[in-house]
C-alpha cells in the first residue's frame, strides 16, 4: 500500500515541515488528501495540546505567527472544522498543492499514490496593505 509525504515549503522552496502517512489507497482525490493531512496534524496536536499550532490552516481565535499560529490557550482542535477551513482555503488560493511536479487545481482531482509521492503545500501570505 502506498505512502505519501506531506511537506510544507515556502514560495522559494525552503522546507518548513514534513511527515509521512503510510498504507493509503493507490488513488485518492485532492480533497481526501487534504482532509487526511489535516486529520493527522490535528491528531498529533491533540495528543499534546499547546498554545502554538503548526498546521495547514489557522484555527479559530488564533493569531498568525512565523510558521504557525498562537492559540489564546492550549486546547484540543476539531479536525473536521480545520478540514473545512482547509478546503475553503484551497478554493480561494490560500495555499497551493503540488503533486510531483504539477499543481493540483481541483479538489476532486485524483492523485496516483503508487510511486510514494510527495505532496508539497505552499502557503500564501497576504501582502501588507494589499
Amino acid at each position: 500500500m502506498p505512502a505519501v509525504t506531506f511537506r510544507d515549503e515556502t514560495a522559494t522552496g525552503t522546507e518548513l515541515a514534513a511527515f509521512q502517512v503510510a498504507d493509503l489507497p493507490a488513488v485518492m482525490t485532492a480533497r481526501e488528501l487534504i482532509r487526511l493531512r489535516v486529520r493527522e496534524e490535528v491528531a498529533r496536536f491533540n495528543a499534546r495540546p499547546a498554545d502554538r499550532f503548526n498546521g495547514l490552516v489557522r484555527p479559530d481565535d488564533a493569531e498568525v505567527e512565523l510558521n504557525g499560529y498562537r492559540l489564546r490557550e492550549a486546547r484540543r482542535l476539531d479536525w473536521e472544522r480545520q478540514a473545512a477551513v482547509a478546503e475553503k482555503a484551497f478554493l480561494s488560493n490560500g495555499f497551493f498543492m503540488l503533486a510531483g511536479d504539477r499543481q493540483v487545481e481541483d479538489l476532486d482531482e485524483e492523485i496516483d499514490l503508487t510511486g510514494d509521492p510527495e505532496l508539497v503545500f505552499i502557503k500564501l501570505v497576504p501582502l501588507a496593505g494589499g
